[in-house]
């Protein structure tokens, strides 16, 4: 069903599940603020689009500063009036070494974009879906099966990644008085730019490398707008899309 004058925010829109989602709403009929820190990529995004661009706006934007957060809502709202949907998605992830070998300056820099990032995106959000008419707005967080379950050597995505679960459900319950709904779609194995070394081989936890199936992102794009789509009465709480052979359930 299409949106015709939603107005959506995603974030990490310029690569892989951002840029598949953001052009999956704009083909839906959304209008999207296209976050990212590359302005190169989110214009490679706008002109993926073709036709639909003319309803994206492309804003440079770095979820670990609240400066350039309150910026990106500002824009939007400047722009569009409103916001009824934002994709927390952007993340980043530390070099796949020991434990005991990161640096703090390599686990902060995940929290910061992966959990406050969220936090500070979520924040904005609020002030804008409570205040406007007709009053609410939908959030969907990007978990990951790293919310269930960790890979060796991945601490600060699999902790942060857990919060965000954490974070979801507060989300959810905070945002009940406003209309605000917000629900977590975990992605296993998508065949982006990021999920490359999958085909070549990545460890397992027994210590060996195994080539993982991966699937095709655009099925986790339309399952973001399946969870967009749906009116604030309902929510999707949470959502697994994965790789239906990927190394999850059981023991590999």
């Amino acid at each position: 069903m299409k949106n015709p004058g939603k107005v959506a925010i995603v974030t990490g829109a310029g690569t892989g599940i951002g840029r598949q989602t953001a052009l999956a709403l704009l083909r839906e009929g959304y209008a999207v603020s296209l976050a990212g820190r590359r302005m190169e990529r989110l214009q490679e995004t706008v002109e993926q689009a073709g036709a639909a661009g003319a309803r994206a706006l492309a804003v440079p934007a770095d979820v670990s500063d609240p400066a350039s957060v309150r910026a990106l809502f500002d824009k939007t709202r400047e722009a569009f009036g409103r916001l009824d949907l934002l994709f927390n998605n952007a993340g980043t992830g530390a070099p796949p070494v020991h434990l005991e070998d990161l640096s703090l300056e390599q686990w902060k820099t995940v929290v910061d974009v992966n959990l406050t990032g969220v936090f500070l995106c979520t924040q904005e959000a609020f002030r804008i879906m409570k205040s406007q008419r007709p009053m609410g707005g939908r959030i969907i967080n990007n978990g990951s099966i790293s919310a269930h379950a960790p890979r060796p050597n991945s601490a600060p995505y699999t902790a942060t990644k857990h919060a965000i679960t954490g974070l979801t459900k507060s989300t959810a319950l905070d945002g009940r008085k406003y209309d605000i709904a917000c629900g977590q779609i975990d992605i296993g194995n998508a065949a982006t730019e990021m999920a490359q070394p999958m085909k070549t081989g990545v460890p397992q936890a027994n210590g060996t490398i195994s080539v993982e199936p991966t699937m095709d992102v655009e099925h986790v794009a339309q399952a973001v707008v399946f969870m967009a789509g749906l009116p604030l009465e309902a929510n999707v709480q949470f959502m697994t899309v994965m790789a239906t052979k990927m190394p999850f359930i059981g023991r590999g």
